[in-house]
């Protein structure tokens, strides 16, 4: 037996069907889009990179030009689309954001130049630019209603919304291996082809209301932000959070491969993340409920920590094959466990330290700022990486390095949310 969240006992169900009935029209359509986005979006970004050296034979070093272009277009303009969002209105920010992501990957179909290939990629990362933060302060917004309605709580809404973010990136890149098969120019098309039914049933359903701060200044929504002292410190404390999960993509591929031999497995571990989140974040989410955040945030980033912790302590026993990727297994299911507790509540902590205005503002500022942390911390664990013997305890030392972000960030957070009582 289970319990719902007034304690009364229950079946045992799939929490996330349940909670996808349970959630409001709008709240719906809000968190499946963010499944379809990166269902579209995963089909086609993670190989990119190849197509651009097979097909189109630019160089490694052009390549990676074009995907910094990329990650800095969306995760660095985050803030552009937060604000525009509190001026426009969620909806029109949102379907602009969908239209820009259809031509974007419309032209990656057909780019044959350079010049082509930056445009539409500049045009897939700032359609999430848009996107993004509109749909947070969006889910924000009216699971706030929502909760003071007595139906889910926001917390409970973010939580579902994770749910959904983690279906799209699992099945994104499986669909986009099928149509692969066939060419990079369909799986791109096909991507598009799914922007478009996004654009019409946002058009269809998504209310329409007017942006709150539409008539003040441009700048003042920032204003508001950075002199939000507390806020701000909560969002560079929020930062070590990103810096974790992109080792995904740095130090877990390093650590595959040491123990593997190669990448070929590194697919299965972020099926576990995947699967793992799926299967238990509600759960955690309503387990969690009831301790404060000055408990939850703090105990969700040192478990953060203690997955790095944990594959440094193995890394001088070299092992290898099946037993060796028994550490990067439990690195991930740590990694996973520990967003898992923080995320949800440190997502609904926003609206109270914005005091429920200008919500686009100070979630595209809170994302823009961990896209700096993320640009910081992956260049200096870079060069921790390089500087590191890859034997005995100094293979541990990146390891241990990245660890040290989370841990920083237990302290900030204790210190930060004090201020909140």
């Amino acid at each position: 037996m289970s319990t719902r969240t007034d304690g009364s006992p229950t079946r045992w169900r799939w929490s996330f069907l349940v909670d996808l009935r349970r959630a409001t029209p709008t709240v719906r359509l809000l968190v499946l889009t963010q499944m379809t986005f990166n269902i579209g979006f995963f089909m086609v970004l993670p190989y990119l990179s190849v197509h651009l050296t097979s097909d189109l034979g630019l160089g490694a070093a052009v390549v990676g030009v074009v995907l910094g272009i990329r990650t800095f277009s969306q995760q660095g303009l985050f803030f552009v689309g937060g604000t525009l969002a509190d001026r426009w209105g969620i909806k029109p920010v949102v379907l602009v954001g969908c239209v820009l992501r259809v031509l974007g990957f419309v032209g990656l179909a057909f780019a044959d130049s350079l010049s082509a290939v930056l445009i539409a990629t500049v045009m897939v990362g700032f359609a999430a630019a848009l996107f993004s933060p509109a749909v947070e302060s969006a889910v924000a917004i009216e699971a706030g209603k929502s909760e003071r309605d007595g139906g889910p709580t926001r917390v409970e809404s973010f939580a579902l919304m994770s749910v959904c973010s983690q279906i799209g990136s699992f099945t994104g890149p499986l669909v986009g291996s099928v149509l692969l098969l066939v060419d990079f120019r369909i799986a791109c098309l096909v991507a598009a082809a799914i922007f478009v039914l996004v654009v019409a049933a946002h058009v269809r359903w998504l209310p329409r209301e007017r942006g709150e701060h539409r008539d003040d200044p441009w700048l003042s929504g920032w204003t508001d932000v950075v002199r939000n002292r507390t806020f701000v410190l909560f969002a560079v404390a929020m930062s070590a959070q990103l810096v974790a999960y992109n080792q995904l993509y740095l130090l877990l591929p390093l650590e595959v491969e040491r123990a593997w031999g190669s990448q070929t497995v590194l697919g299965w571990f972020f099926a576990i993340s995947a699967v793992l989140v799926v299967s238990t974040q509600l759960p955690i989410t309503r387990r969690v409920a009831g301790i404060s955040p000055r408990v939850t945030l703090p105990v969700g980033f040192a478990v953060m920590a203690a997955s790095f912790v944990l594959v440094a302590v193995f890394s001088p026993l070299e092992l290898e094959g099946l037993l060796g990727l028994i550490p990067a297994a439990l690195f991930v299911l740590l990694l996973a466990l520990g967003q898992m507790i923080a995320m949800p509540q440190a997502r609904d902590l926003v609206p109270r330290m914005a005091a429920e205005r200008r919500l686009g503002s100070y979630y595209g500022f809170m994302a823009s700022l961990g896209g700096i942390g993320v640009l910081i911390g992956s260049t200096a664990l870079g060069v921790v990486i390089d500087a590191s013997p890859d034997t005995g305890w100094g293979a541990a030392i990146p390891w241990l390095v990245a660890a040290l972000f989370p841990i920083a960030s237990v302290i900030g957070l204790r210190v930060v949310l004090a201020r909140l009582d």
